[in-house]
């Protein structure tokens, strides 16, 4: 997760931020959108705001940028903007469709607290996937860039597990990029089927730079053997219990708790040190327990999101989803 100043200029937020909004901690644009040299005008870019306390972020925000929320969501007040996005949704508000310069952006508002929380346990899985993939960073933060370098290593370790014994480069960075939409509830009707695969061709190269550290630390370590497959590595794992013990315990320990049947949400104890007896049967336990996750997650914010955009809103934000899903099925 490296800044792109580039990027950031195309995106429009780079350093005129402040002009339109509060001070941010922490910002980041990602999406497919930015994968296009020039984005068409429908497009919307999105970005992830961190900020120390969104109570008082929203409070300002409402007296900056009324238009940017819903008549009664303005009318309710920056205490209702965050109940709603901490009680109903995952601790994220967005406001989409704001127009700015020319440009068409939605931003997400989250509580540092809250991100760094994700990014670190995948408590939600939500906001920590989207820092798994490719991202242009607008406004840095050490903290939340040192604690996703932890982040990369646990995607990169349940992608292993899930994967394989021999594989490319490229299934990889697919199954890194998929983690965060197995159960997504938006992958049924209102996704693009083929998203992984345009994220993955679209920024092979930065997830090259993300990733190919931590690679050669597992090749180092003797869980992973290399080889040339055309343009691209191929792989082979070791699949045998010592080196599926070692990924399984790089996992952060909420998925690890699943393993040792612990489903309490309640439950905040670090587990102790989890034995597995197979890769197979660590592989099925990441996966339902991702796909659990996921599915809560993206049920919640999608309920957060219509309760906060209204119903007109909602339905043009899911009508251009499905719009784009539907073309490509019939493509």
């Amino acid at each position: 997760m490296r800044p792109a100043e580039e990027a950031a200029r195309a995106a429009g937020l780079a350093g005129p931020l402040g002009e339109l909004l509060p001070p941010v901690d922490f910002c980041c644009a990602y999406g497919s959108t930015l994968l296009h040299a020039r984005p068409d005008a429908s497009s919307m870019v999105d970005y992830i705001l961190g900020v120390p306390d969104p109570l008082q972020w929203h409070s300002e925000n409402l007296e900056r940028n009324p238009a940017h929320y819903s008549g009664w969501m303005a009318r309710f007040g920056p205490g209702a903007i965050t109940r709603l996005a901490d009680n109903i949704g995952v601790g994220v508000y967005f406001n989409p469709f704001v127009e700015w310069r020319g440009k068409r952006i939605k931003y997400g508002v989250v509580r540092m607290k809250d991100l760094a929380m994700d990014v670190l346990t995948w408590d939600r899985f939500y906001l920590s996937g989207r820092l798994q993939k490719p991202v242009h960073v607008l406004v840095d933060n050490w903290d939340i860039r040192k604690i996703n370098t932890i982040n990369l290593k646990m995607a990169t370790s349940v992608s292993l597990l899930l994967l394989p014994a021999e594989f490319t480069e490229y299934d990889l960075y697919a199954q890194i990029c998929s983690l965060s939409y197995m159960g997504d509830l938006r992958m049924l009707f209102a996704e693009d089927k083929n998203k992984v695969k345009k994220i993955v061709e679209g920024s092979f190269l930065s997830f090259q730079s993300m990733y190919r550290p931590l690679i050669q630390e597992y090749i180092a370590e003797g869980l992973l053997k290399t080889s040339s497959y055309g343009q691209q590595k191929a792989f082979h794992q070791d699949c045998g219990a010592s080196a599926t013990n070692e990924l399984f315990s790089y996992l952060p320990w909420t998925i690890q708790r699943r393993m040792q049947g612990r489903f309490a949400s309640n439950c905040k104890e670090m587990p102790t040190r989890t034995v597995v007896s197979s890769k197979d049967g660590a592989a099925t336990c990441v996966r339902k327990a991702l796909r659990r996750r996921v599915m809560v997650s993206s049920a919640r914010q999608a309920v957060s999101g219509l309760l906060a955009s209204g119903g007109a809103v909602a339905a043009r934000y899911l009508g251009k989803k499905i719009s784009k899903a539907w073309k490509s099925r019939t493509v």
